[in-house]
């Protein structure tokens, strides 16, 4: 193996992927510390993280059956290369990316749930899978005309959590969504189920 950094990790699991086109597919899990963005919804805290060997993520994705991994964040594109990648040998790749920077090049599906401009994402991506766009209520996608080719359009209706006024309020976004998708049926509604399933 290639002498590689050691990557920043919050964690790894196996679990199913609870949203976009790949939804109920088991996978692993890497996801990332660090990003690049400080949005007011994320769910994750991408602040911490441990130093781990690359041969150790290696030997910690082997354990499970599934050959699906799935690198997120945080945003992975801040340390994910294709060195890194070329460690996992027979895996198929997936990234979860805010659009930011360019992905590398062995990354075998890209869903971007974009927190830059569509300018930035043409210079970014000639195409890619899936865009995920969360939305809450009043809120739109761009275009569909100004965004790089994708094989999937999604709105996301932003879940605030279970506490009572902010389920309410998730509530009243995905009754949003769903009638945006109605109107616009070249966009598919995404939930993340696995918050709704209490799935990690």
């Amino acid at each position: 193996m290639k002498s590689i950094k050691p990557l920043r990790i919050v964690e790894i699991f196996y679990s199913i992927q609870g949203e976009g086109a790949n939804f109920g597919k088991p996978a692993v899990f890497v996801r990332l510390a660090g990003c690049n963005k400080d949005c007011w919804f994320c769910d994750t805290d991408w602040h911490q993280g441990i130093s781990m060997a690359v041969q150790e993520i290696v030997n910690v994705v082997q354990q499970y059956p599934s050959r699906m991994i799935i690198w997120t964040g945080g945003e992975p594109t801040l340390q994910l290369t294709d060195d890194v990648l070329e460690c996992f040998d027979g895996y198929y790749h997936c990234i979860e990316t805010n659009g930011t920077n360019k992905v590398p090049s062995k990354i075998d599906y890209i869903a971007c749930s974009p927190k830059v401009t569509e300018e930035e994402l043409r210079k970014n991506f000639i195409s890619v899978d899936e865009f995920r766009f969360p939305i809450g209520v009043g809120e739109l996608p761009p275009p569909i005309e100004a965004l790089p080719p994708a094989t999937n359009y999604f709105v996301s209706p932003l879940f605030l959590g279970e506490e009572k006024k902010r389920f309410e309020k998730s509530e009243a976004n995905m009754q949003y969504c769903i009638e945006f998708v109605k109107q616009n049926p070249q966009w598919r509604l995404s939930v993340q189920m696995h918050k709704l399933l209490h799935v990690e």
